[in-house]
């Protein structure tokens, strides 16, 4: 699919964003947004407008407002954007909203980003083979709707998936001639005291990630789905973070990749540890990774939010926190000199750094990082576009670009040996 050569109407200095949701990406896309100038003022919006308010007290520039909203509601998104003359909507709740503010945004006319795309559903029948409802299906859905209005939604552009689409695209356009895999390895070595189990990110997509049927790409084959977890593989991840066993997840850089890159496979395989796993395992068990509510003592309550309101939040862990995160793209194929090439592309976020310069903690920073770049992109007229759309339809150096220029460059690691 090619990309796109609509210059949309954000592209001014004059970009006013919305931001749906202050949790710990919301709030962690702060500090970072504060030091640029591509902007004219954003909104930060929560369900707890009190929330909001404390992003805005605390990172605030005089460009910053605080707002309540209901992310369920897409009529409630689209009018307040359109209240404060926002032009961008991004979206930085979990993603069971990903539907209604996309929705709100489109009726708001707006540009519309988000980390995570709409929810899939198993196969009814053969879930651990074939594929249901894909990630992003219902937003891909509806591609020709947004392209009639010269509307644009990116969809993905956190940190996994996102920056790691991006490294995809640089592989394709820089490093190879053709590429055979493309492989999404995340592994971290942080640990968080004082806590026996604490997720570094929200519980409530985990869940929704790591026990969903891992979706695998392959040329001949299509999308097909194996067993959580399956296909345990140690990688050595750089910066001292060194090997970690990493398993199969569903995530969605498996459905975006095929759709802009030649190749052959794609997977996407996380580093969570055998007692994470356990843990997961355990939830699934007993029930308590559903969604639908349960009656208790006349209360419906969902069993996965009561997990995840029994957890600490992952945004208040970053003073507990110590080690650093890495996300990146192993890719093999022939370089642009015709031999065989493996790399691996990657950007690697210290807490330490992190915490002591935007109070925000690593996992949650290095995601909220992304769409800020992608954001300055867009107001700048580098990226451009309109439909529904993944960060590989874009061209990847300018945004690898600003990686450096905002502080947190990335790096490559050759990985195939020769005698």
């Amino acid at each position: 699919m090619p990309e796109r050569s609509f210059r949309s109407p954000v592209h001014s200095p004059a970009m006013r964003i919305l931001v749906v949701g202050s949790g710990g990406v919301g709030s962690a896309f702060a500090p970072i947004a504060a030091r640029r100038d591509f902007y004219e003022h954003i909104v930060f919006a929560d369900h707890d407008e009190a929330k909001a308010t404390r992003v805005v007290d605390r990172y605030g520039d005089g460009r910053f407002s605080a707002a309540r909203v209901d992310a369920s509601d897409a009529a409630a998104v689209a009018e307040l954007a359109r209240a404060n003359t926002c032009d961008v909507i991004l979206n930085a709740v979990d993603p069971r909203f990903v539907m209604s503010v996309f929705e709100g945004a489109f009726a708001a006319g707006a540009t519309y980003m988000d980390m995570a795309m709409s929810l899939s559903h198993p196969h009814p029948d053969r879930p651990y083979e074939e594929v249901g409802v894909k990630l992003g299906d219902d937003q891909f859905a509806q591609t020709d709707r947004w392209e009639e209005r010269g509307l644009l939604a990116v969809l993905g552009m956190g940190v996994e998936p996102g920056m790691s689409d991006v490294f995809a695209r640089h592989a394709a356009d820089e490093l190879f001639s053709e590429i055979d895999q493309v492989g999404v390895r995340d592994g971290a070595d942080i640990v968080v005291e004082g806590y026996d189990f604490a997720p570094s990110f929200s519980i409530w997509t985990t869940i929704e990630e790591c026990l969903n049927p891992p979706v695998i790409w392959e040329k001949d084959r299509g999308w097909f789905t194996t067993e959580p977890f399956s296909e345990p593989e140690t990688f050595t991840f750089p910066e001292g973070i060194g090997s970690v066993e990493c398993v199969n997840v569903e995530h969605e850089e498996v459905l975006l990749v095929p759709r802009w890159i030649d190749c052959r496979r794609v997977t996407f395989k996380y580093g969570i540890g055998d007692e994470f796993i356990d843990v997961l395992k355990t939830l699934h068990k007993l029930g308590l990774d559903r969604t639908e509510p349960l009656r208790v003592d006349g209360v419906e309550v969902s069993p996965r939010d009561v997990v995840a309101a029994a957890l600490p939040d992952p945004m208040s862990l970053g003073d507990r926190m110590t080690g650093k995160t890495c996300a990146g793209t192993w890719v093999t194929g022939m370089g642009t000199d015709g031999t065989p090439r493996e790399v691996y592309l990657y950007h690697v976020v210290d807490n330490e750094e992190t915490w002591g310069r935007d109070g925000a903690q690593a996992v949650v920073w290095q995601t909220a990082i992304n769409p800020v770049i992608a954001l300055e992109l867009l107001a700048g007229g580098a990226w451009s576009g309109s439909g529904v759309l993944g960060p590989e339809a874009f061209e990847a150096r300018p945004f690898l670009d600003l990686l450096h220029e905002y502080g947190s460059p990335w790096g490559i690691e050759e990985r195939l040996t020769t005698p």
